[in-house]
């Protein structure tokens, strides 16, 4: 079995509390980095901007396709 078909299986069984505690995890990870790596902090925020609608439109196109 491969590792992505084990995570997909795996992914299924979380509720949607969850997820979002994992989103939230993230954000916390980026914090973390962003204290531990001060340089991150000198990006324009407009990558960040751009990232994250990147992010959403990949979201968007799998939640409505097909």
């Amino acid at each position: 079995m491969s590792l992505i078909k084990w995570a997909s299986e795996k992914f299924k069984k979380l509720s949607f509390i969850d997820i979002k505690l994992i989103g939230f995890a993230g954000i916390l990870i980026g914090f973390i980095l962003a204290l531990l790596i001060p340089c991150l902090l000198e990006v324009s925020v407009w990558i960040f901007i751009a990232l994250t609608v990147l992010i959403y439109i990949k979201i968007g196109r799998v939640i409505f396709s097909k």
